[in-house]
């Protein structure tokens, strides 16, 4: 099949126009740990420094927050990973008895 052909060389090269995309960063979500009264302060500390990778220190701090203030964020996630965090929290507290419960909120977006 013949192509019909301008008045172009072997060597032009045809340019396409730029096109700007721009990318959106995934939605992110923060996992909230919900204050309890009946769940060990221990348990919950080992299940942030578990489930959450935190240091103990924070998980203390975070423990603590909850404790004081009914609700603390543990970490912000893309919603699979936040999800499959909230998933294994129930899934260890319903193992140890206990009625330790988190939730998630999505993150606000930045301006």
């Amino acid at each position: 099949m013949a192509t019909k052909r301008s008045n172009q060389s072997e060597d032009d090269v045809l340019l396409q126009e730029k096109q700007k995309i721009k990318l959106k960063k995934p939605n992110r979500y923060k996992v909230i740990l919900i204050n309890d009264d009946f769940t060990p302060q221990e348990f919950v500390i080992w299940v942030l420094a578990n489930v959450f990778r935190k240091t103990m220190e924070e998980s203390r701090h975070i423990m603590w927050t909850a404790h004081t203030t009914g609700t603390a964020v543990c970490g912000v996630y893309p919603l699979d990973i936040a999800r499959t965090k909230v998933e294994e929290v129930h899934k260890l507290a319903d193992e140890a008895g206990h009625p330790l419960q988190c939730q998630l909120a999505k993150e606000e977006e930045e301006g």
